[in-house]
C-alpha cells in the first residue's frame, strides 16, 4: 500500500495487549472467564428479573433492560479479541472495525442512558413515593427505554456514518483491543475536523446529559432522604439507591480515568487497562453489586434455581 490516501483499506490492526508469548494464554483465560461471567450474571438477573412477578415493578424492568445492554456492550468486543488470541491475529476487516464501532458507540451511550433514567426512577420513589405508580406507569416506562433506544442508534449511525468518507494511509495500527472513535479517527489522513466537532459536542451533550440528570436526582433524593426523621426510614431510603449509585461511580470513574490517564500519560498500556476497566470489569461487577445487596433479586434467584431443579427431578422421574 502506498503512502498515498487509501479509502478501500482492507484492514486496521488492533495492537491490544502484550507481545510476550508466554502471557498471551493467561491474557485469553482471563478475559474469557470474565466474558463468561458477565453474560452468565447479567442473564441470571435478567431470568430472576423476568420469573418473579414480584419484581416486575419499573425499578427491575429498567434493571434488567441495563443487563441486557451490558451483555451487548461486553459481547461487541471481547469476542472478537479472543478469536484474534486463538488466530494469533492482530488483523480486523474495514468493514468490522465500522461495524463493531457502531454497536460500541450504540450499547455504550443506552448504558449511559439507562443509568439516567433509573436515578430518575429511585428519584421519583423517594421524593414523590404515594405517585410512583402513577407517574412511573408502563407506558411512561416503555417510552423512556425506546427513548433511549432511538438516541442510541441516531447518535451511533451518525457517527459511524461520518467516519466512511475519511481517507487513512498507511498507519493503520490501534493502540488498543476495539476499534475505538477517537483512535480510529486519529489515524486519518484526511480533514478530521467535522468528526472532532460531531465527537465533542455528542459528549458533551449524550454524556453531560445523562450525568447531569444524575447528579440532579441524587441532590433531590439527598434533601429528601434528610428531611426522614427516623434512622431505619433513612437507611432503608438510601438503601435502595445503593446498589444504583455504586454503578453510576463505576460506570463514570472508569470513563473519566480512560482520558484523564490517556492525555496525562499518552502510554497505550495505561490507556488500554482503564479501557478494560469500563468496557469489560464494569458490566462483570453489575449483576454482583444490584444482586449481593438485594434481597429480592436473591430471593428471585434461589426461586428460579428451585423451580429448574424441581422440573429437573419430574424429568428425570
Amino acid at each position: 500500500m502506498g503512502p498515498g490516501n487509501d479509502t478501500l483499506i482492507s484492514e486496521f490492526l488492533l495492537l491490544g495487549f502484550s507481545e510476550e508469548p508466554e502471557l498471551q494464554p493467561l491474557i485469553f483465560g482471563l478475559f474469557l472467564s470474565m466474558y463468561l461471567i458477565t453474560v452468565l450474571g447479567n442473564l441470571f438477573i435478567i431470568l430472576a428479573v423476568s420469573s418473579d412477578s414480584h419484581l416486575h415493578t419499573p425499578m427491575y424492568f429498567f434493571l434488567s433492560n441495563l443487563s441486557l445492554v451490558d451483555i451487548c456492550f461486553t459481547s461487541t468486543t471481547v469476542p472478537k479479541m479472543l478469536v484474534n488470541f486463538q488466530t494469533q491475529s492482530k488483523a480486523i476487516t474495514y468493514a468490522g472495525c465500522i461495524t463493531q464501532l457502531y454497536f460500541f458507540l450504540l450499547f455504550g451511550g443506552l448504558d449511559d442512558f439507562l443509568l439516567a433514567v433509573m436515578a430518575y426512577d429511585r428519584y421519583v420513589g423517594i421524593c414523590h413515593p404515594l405517585h410512583y405508580m402513577v407517574i412511573m406507569n408502563p407506558r411512561l416506562c416503555g417510552l423512556l427505554v425506546l427513548m433511549s433506544w432511538v438516541i442510541g442508534v441516531l447518535n451511533s449511525l451518525l457517527q459511524s456514518l461520518i467516519v466512511l468518507p475519511l481517507s487513512f494511509c498507511t498507519d493503520l495500527e490501534i493502540p488498543n483491543f476495539f476499534c475505538e472513535l477517537k483512535e480510529v479517527v486519529q489515524l486519518a489522513c484526511s480533514d478530521t475536523f467535522l468528526n472532532n466537532m460531531v465527537m465533542y459536542f455528542v459528549a458533551v451533550l449524550l454524556a453531560g446529559g445523562p450525568l447531569a440528570g444524575i447528579l440532579y436526582s441524587y441532590s433531590k433524593i439527598v434533601s429528601s432522604i434528610c428531611t426522614i426523621s427516623s434512622a431505619q426510614g433513612k437507611y432503608k431510603a438510601f438503601s435502595t439507591c445503593a446498589s444504583h449509585l455504586s454503578v453510576v461511580s463505576l460506570f463514570y470513574g472508569t470513563i473519566l480515568g480512560v482520558y484523564l490517564i490517556s492525555a496525562a500519560t499518552h502510554s497505550s498500556h495505561s490507556s488500554i487497562a482503564a479501557s478494560v476497566m469500563y468496557t469489560v470489569v464494569t458490566p462483570m461487577l453489575n449483576p454482583f453489586i444490584y444482586s449481593l445487596r438485594n434481597r429480592d433479586i436473591k430471593r428471585a434467584l434461589k426461586g428460579f434455581f428451585g423451580m429448574a431443579g424441581t422440573k429437573g427431578t419430574i424429568i428425570q422421574g
